[in-house]
């Protein structure tokens, strides 16, 4: 057998070798694929459309813990990842209810973020469904406890509020009667009497206000408002006050056209600024008023010349009874919820309320309201006078 011979018989031996592994590679891979295509553990379609309709997020859970199924709303409230049960809290409840078979109900608070920033309060109702599974039902609660916490802190604050001018009145009323013989005693504690009651009824007022902002429906309330009459309603709510500080108010700028919502609310929110800055602003200074419109938005700036307000401290300037000097406040006769009286009423129009200020060198307050379109326009003038008026040129 000569050498040529050796060599073809060697290439077709290769030939056979490679083609024998390639057919043992894939068919290994096929193998490797089967096991690696494990089917998701899932419950009945008619299981799943029960659950769904309770519009709770839920999750079924079986013998060794492992997620059978879970609603979109339990992963996104952290409760789960992949198969996985991710609350320590969740899992005792769930042994519990597979150990002794009782329905268990518990209010948890997840951490979420980084640092543990924000918190989740998660109603949480676990129970056994059948011989095998668990099912956890959870709600978001954290809006609403949210609230009860503001609603309580509302509560807490205003009766500390109404402390302080009670018993100063009560305190007041005292020291005249004992200083009956002694007019000049008299006229000293009769003004500070009579501007603790004032204080206390702008405090009552404002209580009043926010209660009502509460329910306001400007469904039923709104109309189209001319952000020029606003303005000329507020600051005529507020020139006594000016003239009693010897402070000038300047107007400028006017709006083409209306926002929608209620007049007498946009009046308030006004009137609270312009009443803001004339109260922390020294006597003889000046308080400026401008309207412009930017956009899609009328802005409503009031500008005074007061001490300014650091920066650390302007985020906080919105919340209920929050004071930057609370000794000047109450020296001013400030109750500490008019801002959040503006904050809200923005917020029902759709709008927001800006501040900029620095030190030495006052504090400018803006509002934000979108503004209407012709078209818009037109059809609530065609609503209220019952028929569609023509477009305008």
């Amino acid at each position: 057998m000569n050498s040529t011979m050796i060599a073809l018989m060697a290439a077709f031996l290769g030939l056979i070798i490679g083609v024998v592994s390639m057919f043992a590679l894939q068919r290994s891979e096929r193998q490797r694929a089967r096991w690696a295509d494990v089917e998701e553990p899932t419950i009945s379609d008619g299981a799943a459309e029960v659950l769904a309709v309770i519009g709770r997020a839920y999750m079924v859970v079986d013998a060794v813990d492992g997620v059978v199924q879970a609603s979109p709303g339990a992963y996104a409230l952290g409760l789960v990842r992949g198969h996985t049960v991710e609350s320590d809290e969740l899992l005792a409840m769930i042994d519990a209810v597979r150990s002794k078979g009782i329905i268990v109900e518990k209010e948890i608070v997840l951490a979420r973020g980084f640092y543990d920033q924000s918190r989740l309060v998660i109603d949480l109702r676990v129970a056994p469904v059948g011989d095998e599974y668990i099912l956890v039902l959870a709600d978001d609660r954290t809006e609403i406890a949210r609230a009860q916490t503001i609603r309580t802190d509302f509560v807490a604050n205003v009766s500390h509020e109404l402390k302080t001018p009670v018993g100063a009145v009560g305190l007041m009323a005292e020291a005249i009667e004992s200083s009956a013989d002694d007019p000049e005693s008299v006229r000293y504690f009769s003004g500070k009497l009579k501007k603790e009651s004032q204080r206390l009824g702008a405090l009552v007022q404002d209580v009043i206000e926010l209660s009502r902002l509460q329910s306001a429906d400007l469904v039923v309330s709104s109309t189209l408002v001319d952000v020029g009459q606003v303005v000329a309603e507020a600051l005529d709510r507020n020139r006594l006050t000016a003239e009693d500080k010897n402070i000038e108010l300047l107007v400028g700028g006017t709006a083409s056209r209306p926002v929608h919502g209620d007049p007498e609310l946009l009046s308030t929110a006004v009137h609270n600024l312009i009443e803001n800055a004339i109260r922390y602003s020294p006597d003889s200074t000046k308080v400026g008023i401008g309207v412009s419109v930017k956009e899609d938005t009328v802005r409503i700036s009031v500008k005074d010349q007061g001490p300014g307000i650091p920066e650390d401290e302007q985020d906080r300037i919105f919340e209920r009874f929050y004071r930057v000097d609370p000794a000047r406040s109450r020296q001013t006769g400030g109750t500490g919820l008019g801002l959040s009286i503006v904050k809200h009423i923005v917020g029902l129009h759709g709008g927001e309320v800006t501040l900029w200020s620095h030190p030495g060198s006052g504090s400018t307050f803006t509002i934000a309201l979108p503004i209407l379109d012709e078209e818009t326009e037109n059809d609530l003038l065609g609503e209220n006078a019952g028929t569609r008026p023509a477009s305008r040129a």
